[in-house]
């Protein structure tokens, strides 16, 4: 698979983002994010960066200037959303033009 997406223009970066690398690293088999549907990229994206961001936006900024939990929880809520609908978008596009097969056809695994 990694000649294959190499050949095709793909850059590491974008096949094996360093998200996925700890995944797989830790033992989670996922496959990479080009070969994973929209929704399901919007929502585990969205939900990595909305959480992360919040927090760290709560540690540096919100707290300080007293935000309301709720102001807090929906901001959050609102860039993960964005963010992964973003991402989403950007992967299938690339999965588009690179003409990418199927995930099966890269594990033999049964549709």
């Amino acid at each position: 698979m990694r000649e294959h997406m190499l050949a095709a223009g793909v850059t590491s970066s974008t096949w094996a983002p360093p998200l996925w690398r700890l995944l797989w690293r830790s033992g989670v088999q996922v496959p990479p994010p080009l070969f994973i549907g929209f929704w399901p990229t919007t929502l585990g994206m969205g939900s990595f960066f909305g959480f992360f961001w919040g927090l760290l936006m709560w540690l540096l900024l919100w707290r300080s200037q007293q935000m309301p939990v709720l102001v807090c929880v929906s901001a959050a809520f609102i860039a993960g959303s964005l963010f992964g609908l973003f991402m989403a978008a950007y992967y299938r596009h690339l999965a588009r033009k690179h003409r990418l097969p199927a995930w099966s056809e890269y594990t033999g695994a049964a549709n």
